[in-house]
């Protein structure tokens, strides 16, 4: 069975972005694909450690040898054939882990002997952002230049965004008086539930695309 790999770079389990995962999960299984999800911030992992071992003459692997947690999501990644990752927007860039995972899954697409950038297979990828920017007002750069990477390594990705998502359920509870929180929840009745669409379409859009 054909197979998408979902990475979910978000730290809340029932919120936005990984809301916004699951209607993907769902979009990809109404057609017969098989979607995984893998939540980040529930594995104990490091970004890069420099070892090398990718780079070792004879031994060159585009797989990350470093052993941890993150080592059997990478191998499935591999053999997928589809790869989404959905990140919420934090001082204008994808999370931490985010971040540090997409280092253990590019470096060892990376070239020194010509710079090229080869991944063990190309496929189709998603790129989603949860942000409480605006189309309009907004200082994310997104994936920034992993997006270059992941562009060279697999093709060029496809990008969804969720603007203006809630940051909390009870506005009164925090300290957030620059937010009104009329003007989200207006904001979320009008665009939630269509962005919730477009991330199930887009799943049933890429099984569609791998089955031919």
């Amino acid at each position: 069975m054909k197979k998408i790999m979902i990475i979910d770079g978000g730290p809340r389990k029932n919120f936005n972005t990984a809301a916004m995962c699951e209607k993907v999960a769902e979009g990809v299984r109404s057609v017969g694909v098989e979607a995984e999800i893998a939540r980040l911030y529930d594995m104990d992992y490091k970004g890069c450690m420099s070892c090398m071992a990718c780079k070792i003459k004879g031994k060159a692997s585009n797989i990350c040898k470093f052993k941890d947690a993150l080592t059997p999501i990478l191998e499935e990644i591999a053999q997928a054939d589809g790869l989404v990752f959905g990140s919420p927007i934090y001082f204008g860039d994808v999370t931490g882990q985010m971040r540090t995972f997409l280092e253990r899954l590019a470096f060892p697409w990376l070239s020194y002997n010509d710079y090229s950038m080869t991944a063990p297979k190309k496929m189709p990828v998603l790129l989603i952002e949860t942000m409480n920017g605006t189309p309009e007002r907004n200082n994310s750069q997104g994936y920034g230049s992993m997006e270059f990477c992941i562009s060279a390594a697999l093709g060029q990705p496809e990008h969804l965004i969720a603007y203006n998502t809630y940051q909390v359920k009870n506005y009164e509870r925090y300290e957030l008086a620059g937010f009104s929180e009329e003007a989200k929840r207006q904001w979320r009745d009008e665009h939630w539930e269509e962005d919730l669409q477009k991330a199930y379409d887009a799943g049933k859009q890429m099984s569609e695309k791998i089955l031919g």
